[in-house]
Protein backbone atom coordinates (compact mmCIF):
# COMPACT_ATOMS: atom_id res chain seq x y z
CA UNK A 1 0.00 0.00 0.00
CA UNK A 2 3.07 2.47 0.51
CA UNK A 3 4.43 1.80 -2.47
CA UNK A 4 4.82 4.13 -5.14
CA UNK A 5 2.86 1.66 -7.96
CA UNK A 6 1.41 -1.58 -7.33
CA UNK A 7 2.96 -4.68 -8.43
CA UNK A 8 1.99 -8.26 -9.55
CA UNK A 9 4.88 -10.96 -11.04
CA UNK A 10 5.16 -13.66 -13.16
CA UNK A 11 4.81 -17.32 -11.43
CA UNK A 12 7.89 -19.73 -10.15
CA UNK A 13 8.26 -22.72 -12.08
CA UNK A 14 6.66 -25.48 -10.47
CA UNK A 15 8.79 -28.74 -9.13
CA UNK A 16 6.83 -31.99 -9.11
CA UNK A 17 7.19 -35.18 -7.03
CA UNK A 18 9.09 -38.30 -8.51
CA UNK A 19 6.59 -40.02 -11.22
CA UNK A 20 4.77 -37.11 -13.03
CA UNK A 21 4.78 -36.92 -16.30
CA UNK A 22 5.72 -33.42 -16.65
CA UNK A 23 7.39 -30.09 -14.42
CA UNK A 24 7.51 -26.22 -14.41
CA UNK A 25 11.17 -26.08 -15.50
CA UNK A 26 12.79 -22.57 -15.29
CA UNK A 27 13.39 -20.22 -18.38
CA UNK A 28 15.99 -17.84 -18.63
CA UNK A 29 15.34 -14.01 -16.90
CA UNK A 30 13.35 -12.00 -18.80
CA UNK A 31 15.72 -8.51 -20.81
CA UNK A 32 14.73 -4.95 -19.12
CA UNK A 33 12.75 -4.54 -22.00
CA UNK A 34 10.23 -7.88 -20.73
CA UNK A 35 8.73 -5.37 -17.82
CA UNK A 36 5.03 -3.50 -17.79
CA UNK A 37 2.54 -2.98 -15.50
CA UNK A 38 -0.93 -2.60 -16.05
CA UNK A 39 -1.64 1.33 -17.57
CA UNK A 40 -3.08 3.08 -14.68
CA UNK A 41 -2.75 0.24 -12.00
CA UNK A 42 -1.10 3.72 -10.12
CA UNK A 43 0.72 6.67 -10.62
CA UNK A 44 3.26 7.85 -8.17
CA UNK A 45 2.51 11.19 -7.58
CA UNK A 46 5.28 11.93 -4.98
CA UNK A 47 5.10 16.04 -4.28
CA UNK A 48 3.09 18.56 -1.98
CA UNK A 49 -0.73 18.36 -2.18
CA UNK A 50 -2.56 19.92 -5.74
CA UNK A 51 -6.28 20.94 -3.85
CA UNK A 52 -7.08 23.04 -7.61
CA UNK A 53 -8.83 22.11 -10.23
CA UNK A 54 -11.24 19.21 -10.56
CA UNK A 55 -9.11 16.39 -8.61
CA UNK A 56 -7.99 19.07 -6.25
CA UNK A 57 -11.78 19.13 -5.43
CA UNK A 58 -12.35 15.57 -4.93
CA UNK A 59 -9.28 15.15 -2.73
CA UNK A 60 -10.70 18.36 -0.51
CA UNK A 61 -13.62 15.81 0.13
CA UNK A 62 -11.43 12.51 0.72
CA UNK A 63 -8.96 15.08 3.68
CA UNK A 64 -12.47 16.15 4.97
CA UNK A 65 -13.48 12.33 5.64
CA UNK A 66 -10.31 11.53 6.89
CA UNK A 67 -10.35 14.55 9.59
CA UNK A 68 -13.69 13.79 10.12
CA UNK A 69 -13.19 10.47 11.79
CA UNK A 70 -9.61 11.28 12.49
CA UNK A 71 -9.24 15.42 13.23
CA UNK A 72 -5.92 15.34 14.45
CA UNK A 73 -4.90 13.91 11.25
CA UNK A 74 -2.23 16.51 8.96
CA UNK A 75 -2.22 15.79 5.33
CA UNK A 76 1.71 16.10 3.98
CA UNK A 77 1.98 14.49 0.92
CA UNK A 78 0.63 12.73 -1.99
CA UNK A 79 2.15 9.31 -1.59
CA UNK A 80 0.31 7.82 -4.41
CA UNK A 81 -2.70 7.88 -6.42
CA UNK A 82 -4.83 6.24 -8.79
CA UNK A 83 -8.16 5.83 -10.19
CA UNK A 84 -9.14 4.32 -7.26
CA UNK A 85 -7.70 5.19 -4.42
CA UNK A 86 -5.80 8.14 -2.79
CA UNK A 87 -2.89 7.70 -0.45
CA UNK A 88 -2.03 10.95 1.72
CA UNK A 89 1.41 10.78 3.88
CA UNK A 90 1.12 13.46 7.21
CA UNK A 91 0.75 13.12 11.17
CA UNK A 92 -2.04 12.03 13.29
CA UNK A 93 -0.80 13.83 16.78
CA UNK A 94 2.92 13.35 16.87
CA UNK A 95 3.06 10.40 15.15
CA UNK A 96 3.73 9.62 11.22
CA UNK A 97 0.47 8.57 9.41
CA UNK A 98 -0.83 7.41 6.32
CA UNK A 99 -4.47 7.81 5.14
CA UNK A 100 -6.02 5.50 2.44
CA UNK A 101 -9.18 6.63 0.91
CA UNK A 102 -11.03 5.18 -1.82
CA UNK A 103 -11.90 6.84 -4.74
CA UNK A 104 -13.85 5.22 -6.52
CA UNK A 105 -17.40 3.97 -4.97
CA UNK A 106 -18.47 1.43 -7.54
CA UNK A 107 -20.12 -1.30 -5.24
CA UNK A 108 -16.82 -3.73 -5.60
CA UNK A 109 -14.31 -1.61 -4.72
CA UNK A 110 -16.16 -0.18 -1.77
CA UNK A 111 -17.02 -4.20 -0.66
CA UNK A 112 -13.43 -4.43 -1.16
CA UNK A 113 -11.92 -2.02 1.13
CA UNK A 114 -14.77 -2.25 4.05
CA UNK A 115 -12.97 -6.34 3.74
CA UNK A 116 -9.89 -4.63 4.37
CA UNK A 117 -11.06 -2.04 7.24
CA UNK A 118 -12.79 -5.82 8.78
CA UNK A 119 -9.13 -6.82 8.46
CA UNK A 120 -7.25 -4.13 10.29
CA UNK A 121 -10.00 -4.22 12.89
CA UNK A 122 -9.40 -7.82 13.33
CA UNK A 123 -6.09 -7.54 13.76
CA UNK A 124 -6.56 -5.27 16.66
CA UNK A 125 -8.06 -8.41 18.58
CA UNK A 126 -6.51 -10.63 16.77
CA UNK A 127 -2.94 -10.05 16.76
CA UNK A 128 -1.19 -11.68 13.59
CA UNK A 129 2.03 -13.32 14.28
CA UNK A 130 3.65 -10.63 11.58
CA UNK A 131 3.95 -7.14 11.88
CA UNK A 132 1.18 -4.78 10.28
CA UNK A 133 0.34 -1.11 10.54
CA UNK A 134 -1.91 -0.27 13.51
CA UNK A 135 -5.02 0.75 13.25
CA UNK A 136 -5.22 4.66 14.18
CA UNK A 137 -9.19 5.21 12.85
CA UNK A 138 -11.37 3.94 9.66
CA UNK A 139 -15.52 4.58 8.59
CA UNK A 140 -16.14 1.50 6.14
CA UNK A 141 -19.47 4.25 5.39
CA UNK A 142 -17.01 6.82 3.89
CA UNK A 143 -14.48 4.43 2.98
CA UNK A 144 -11.47 5.78 4.50
CA UNK A 145 -8.49 3.73 6.55
CA UNK A 146 -5.82 6.01 8.75
CA UNK A 147 -3.09 3.69 9.85
CA UNK A 148 0.48 4.06 11.38
CA UNK A 149 3.42 5.02 8.80
CA UNK A 150 5.39 2.11 8.92
CA UNK A 151 9.58 3.21 8.38
CA UNK A 152 11.24 0.71 5.60
CA UNK A 153 11.13 -0.26 1.87
CA UNK A 154 9.44 -1.81 0.13
CA UNK A 155 10.72 -5.24 -1.66
CA UNK A 156 9.94 -4.72 -5.31
CA UNK A 157 7.26 -1.20 -6.82
CA UNK A 158 7.07 -3.97 -9.82
CA UNK A 159 3.75 -5.92 -9.88
CA UNK A 160 6.17 -7.71 -11.67
CA UNK A 161 9.60 -7.09 -11.41
CA UNK A 162 12.18 -7.17 -14.21
CA UNK A 163 15.08 -8.35 -12.13
CA UNK A 164 15.34 -10.31 -9.52
CA UNK A 165 15.13 -9.01 -5.33
CA UNK A 166 17.69 -9.18 -3.88
CA UNK A 167 17.67 -12.95 -2.13
CA UNK A 168 17.62 -11.73 1.35
CA UNK A 169 14.24 -9.84 0.66
CA UNK A 170 12.80 -12.11 -1.06
CA UNK A 171 13.96 -14.82 1.68
CA UNK A 172 12.22 -12.42 4.11
CA UNK A 173 8.69 -12.00 1.64
CA UNK A 174 8.53 -15.41 1.57
CA UNK A 175 9.16 -15.82 5.80
CA UNK A 176 6.46 -13.44 6.62
CA UNK A 177 3.85 -14.63 4.28
CA UNK A 178 4.27 -18.36 5.64
CA UNK A 179 4.33 -17.43 9.20
CA UNK A 180 0.29 -15.86 8.12
CA UNK A 181 0.10 -18.99 6.56
CA UNK A 182 0.12 -21.00 9.85
CA UNK A 183 -2.23 -18.91 11.92
CA UNK A 184 -5.63 -19.61 12.51
CA UNK A 185 -7.35 -16.56 13.60
CA UNK A 186 -10.81 -17.57 15.64
CA UNK A 187 -13.67 -18.89 13.45
CA UNK A 188 -16.27 -16.42 11.67
CA UNK A 189 -13.53 -13.58 12.12
CA UNK A 190 -12.17 -14.09 7.91
CA UNK A 191 -14.60 -15.28 5.47
CA UNK A 192 -13.18 -17.35 2.36
CA UNK A 193 -12.81 -14.56 -0.79
CA UNK A 194 -12.97 -17.04 -3.74
CA UNK A 195 -15.66 -19.43 -4.53
CA UNK A 196 -13.19 -21.61 -5.88
CA UNK A 197 -15.80 -23.54 -8.49
CA UNK A 198 -17.44 -20.40 -9.04
CA UNK A 199 -14.33 -18.74 -10.21
CA UNK A 200 -13.33 -21.95 -13.03
CA UNK A 201 -16.52 -21.66 -13.89
CA UNK A 202 -16.56 -18.11 -15.04
CA UNK A 203 -12.98 -18.24 -16.50
CA UNK A 204 -14.08 -21.11 -18.63
CA UNK A 205 -17.22 -18.81 -19.78
CA UNK A 206 -15.00 -15.95 -20.81
CA UNK A 207 -12.55 -18.29 -22.48
CA UNK A 208 -9.80 -17.95 -20.44
CA UNK A 209 -9.99 -21.88 -19.63
CA UNK A 210 -10.65 -24.55 -22.21
CA UNK A 211 -12.72 -27.64 -21.19
CA UNK A 212 -9.64 -29.87 -20.22
CA UNK A 213 -8.70 -27.03 -18.29
CA UNK A 214 -12.19 -26.80 -16.20
CA UNK A 215 -12.39 -30.89 -16.32
CA UNK A 216 -8.83 -31.20 -14.88
CA UNK A 217 -8.95 -28.57 -11.82
CA UNK A 218 -13.05 -29.77 -11.34
CA UNK A 219 -11.39 -33.42 -10.59
CA UNK A 220 -8.63 -31.30 -8.51
CA UNK A 221 -11.03 -29.33 -6.35
CA UNK A 222 -12.98 -33.01 -5.73
CA UNK A 223 -9.53 -34.75 -3.95
CA UNK A 224 -9.24 -31.11 -2.19
CA UNK A 225 -13.11 -31.43 -0.63
CA UNK A 226 -12.10 -32.19 2.89
CA UNK A 227 -8.62 -30.24 2.95
CA UNK A 228 -8.44 -27.64 5.92
CA UNK A 229 -8.52 -23.96 4.64
CA UNK A 230 -5.16 -21.98 4.92
CA UNK A 231 -5.28 -18.00 6.20
CA UNK A 232 -3.70 -16.32 3.69
CA UNK A 233 -2.84 -12.33 2.49
CA UNK A 234 -4.69 -12.88 -0.62
CA UNK A 235 -2.26 -10.76 -2.38
CA UNK A 236 1.13 -11.62 -1.48
CA UNK A 237 2.91 -9.47 -4.17
CA UNK A 238 6.82 -7.89 -3.40
CA UNK A 239 5.04 -4.77 -3.30
CA UNK A 240 2.92 -5.13 -0.29
CA UNK A 241 5.70 -5.75 1.97
CA UNK A 242 8.13 -3.30 3.27
CA UNK A 243 11.47 -3.93 4.58
CA UNK A 244 11.48 -2.20 8.35
CA UNK A 245 14.43 -2.17 10.46
CA UNK A 246 12.16 -4.60 12.84
CA UNK A 247 11.37 -6.79 10.04
CA UNK A 248 8.67 -7.13 7.04
CA UNK A 249 5.94 -5.94 7.48
CA UNK A 250 2.65 -6.72 5.65
CA UNK A 251 0.31 -3.62 3.93
CA UNK A 252 -3.08 -4.04 1.78
CA UNK A 253 -4.84 -6.77 3.18
CA UNK A 254 -8.56 -6.68 1.69
CA UNK A 255 -7.75 -10.03 -0.02
CA UNK A 256 -7.10 -11.75 3.78
CA UNK A 257 -8.90 -14.72 4.41
CA UNK A 258 -9.24 -18.91 3.87
CA UNK A 259 -8.34 -19.88 0.74
CA UNK A 260 -6.96 -23.31 -0.69
CA UNK A 261 -3.32 -23.96 0.79
CA UNK A 262 -1.13 -22.22 -0.94
CA UNK A 263 -2.68 -19.46 -2.56
CA UNK A 264 -0.10 -16.72 -0.87
CA UNK A 265 2.76 -19.04 -2.38
CA UNK A 266 0.89 -19.14 -6.01
CA UNK A 267 1.21 -15.12 -6.21
CA UNK A 268 4.93 -15.14 -5.48
CA UNK A 269 5.40 -17.93 -7.85
CA UNK A 270 3.62 -15.65 -10.61
CA UNK A 271 5.36 -12.52 -9.36
CA UNK A 272 8.84 -13.99 -9.21
CA UNK A 273 9.09 -14.81 -13.22
CA UNK A 274 12.79 -13.57 -13.20
CA UNK A 275 13.72 -15.42 -10.20
CA UNK A 276 14.20 -19.08 -10.85
CA UNK A 277 16.48 -20.16 -7.71
CA UNK A 278 12.92 -18.38 -5.72
CA UNK A 279 10.41 -20.24 -7.75
CA UNK A 280 11.85 -23.57 -7.23
CA UNK A 281 12.10 -23.01 -3.20
CA UNK A 282 8.41 -21.94 -3.64
CA UNK A 283 7.39 -24.79 -5.33
CA UNK A 284 9.32 -26.94 -2.48
CA UNK A 285 7.84 -25.39 0.09
CA UNK A 286 3.90 -26.03 -1.76
CA UNK A 287 4.52 -29.47 -1.74
CA UNK A 288 6.39 -30.18 1.48
CA UNK A 289 2.91 -31.67 3.00
CA UNK A 290 2.09 -33.85 0.39
CA UNK A 291 -0.55 -34.39 -2.92
CA UNK A 292 -2.72 -32.58 -0.97
CA UNK A 293 -0.93 -29.47 -1.27
CA UNK A 294 0.80 -30.02 -4.34
CA UNK A 295 -2.61 -29.77 -5.96
CA UNK A 296 -3.92 -27.40 -3.98
CA UNK A 297 -0.92 -24.98 -5.38
CA UNK A 298 -1.51 -25.77 -8.85
CA UNK A 299 -4.99 -25.11 -9.11
CA UNK A 300 -4.26 -21.73 -7.12
CA UNK A 301 -1.52 -21.12 -10.20
CA UNK A 302 -3.51 -21.68 -12.82
CA UNK A 303 -6.29 -19.04 -11.39
CA UNK A 304 -4.02 -16.35 -10.09
CA UNK A 305 -2.07 -16.69 -13.36
CA UNK A 306 -5.58 -16.63 -15.64
CA UNK A 307 -6.46 -13.70 -13.53
CA UNK A 308 -2.95 -12.04 -14.57
CA UNK A 309 -3.51 -13.11 -18.04
CA UNK A 310 -6.84 -11.53 -17.96
CA UNK A 311 -5.38 -8.10 -16.41
CA UNK A 312 -3.10 -7.48 -19.04
CA UNK A 313 -4.92 -8.37 -22.27
CA UNK A 314 -7.58 -5.83 -20.76
CA UNK A 315 -4.58 -3.61 -20.65
CA UNK A 316 -3.29 -3.93 -23.92
CA UNK A 317 -6.08 -2.85 -25.35
CA UNK A 318 -6.89 -0.24 -23.11
CA UNK A 319 -3.08 1.26 -24.45
CA UNK A 320 -3.64 0.59 -28.02
CA UNK A 321 -7.13 2.52 -28.05
CA UNK A 322 -5.19 5.01 -26.10
CA UNK A 323 -4.83 8.24 -28.50
CA UNK A 324 -3.77 10.74 -25.37
CA UNK A 325 0.07 9.68 -24.95
CA UNK A 326 2.28 10.36 -28.04
CA UNK A 327 2.03 7.22 -30.47
CA UNK A 328 5.98 6.28 -29.37
CA UNK A 329 5.00 5.79 -26.03
CA UNK A 330 1.85 4.22 -26.74
CA UNK A 331 3.93 1.77 -28.86
CA UNK A 332 6.30 1.21 -26.37
CA UNK A 333 3.98 0.45 -23.38
CA UNK A 334 2.02 -1.80 -25.28
CA UNK A 335 5.30 -3.79 -26.87
CA UNK A 336 6.19 -4.25 -22.97
CA UNK A 337 2.44 -5.65 -21.85
CA UNK A 338 2.50 -8.00 -25.07
CA UNK A 339 6.17 -9.15 -23.52
CA UNK A 340 4.95 -9.86 -20.00
CA UNK A 341 1.34 -11.87 -21.43
CA UNK A 342 3.76 -13.65 -23.72
CA UNK A 343 5.46 -14.75 -20.66
CA UNK A 344 2.20 -15.51 -18.77
CA UNK A 345 0.80 -18.05 -20.73
CA UNK A 346 4.41 -20.14 -21.05
CA UNK A 347 3.71 -19.72 -17.66
CA UNK A 348 0.31 -20.59 -17.95
CA UNK A 349 1.16 -23.51 -20.24
CA UNK A 350 3.83 -25.28 -17.65
CA UNK A 351 0.92 -24.82 -15.20
CA UNK A 352 -1.75 -26.47 -17.09
CA UNK A 353 0.45 -29.16 -17.86
CA UNK A 354 1.65 -29.40 -14.22
CA UNK A 355 -2.38 -29.84 -13.48
CA UNK A 356 -2.49 -32.66 -16.33
CA UNK A 357 0.23 -34.80 -14.72
CA UNK A 358 -1.30 -34.28 -11.21
CA UNK A 359 -4.58 -35.79 -12.20
CA UNK A 360 -2.82 -38.34 -13.74
CA UNK A 361 -1.29 -39.48 -10.34
CA UNK A 362 -4.69 -39.32 -8.50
Amino acid sequence: MYSASSSVSAPPRLSHPAGTDSSLRTRPPLTAARRGLPTGTSHPLSGRLDLTGPQGAQLRTAIAAVQRICPEFNPVQMLRRSGRTALLVGTSGRSPAVAKCLLDQSPAWVERFQHEIAAYRAFVRHRPPARVPRLIAADPESCVLVLERMPGRVVSVQRHPTEPPPRSDVRAAIGAFGRINFWRPPAGVFDAPIDYPARISRYHELGLLTDRDMGDLQKLLHGLAHVQGQFCHGDALLSNVLLSPAGPVLVDWEHAGWYLPGYDLAVLWSALGNDPVARRQISQLAQNQGPASRDAFLVNLMLVLTREIRTYETAVQRTMRSAAPPAQTVAGAGEEQRLLLRRLHDDCGLARRAVRAAVGTR
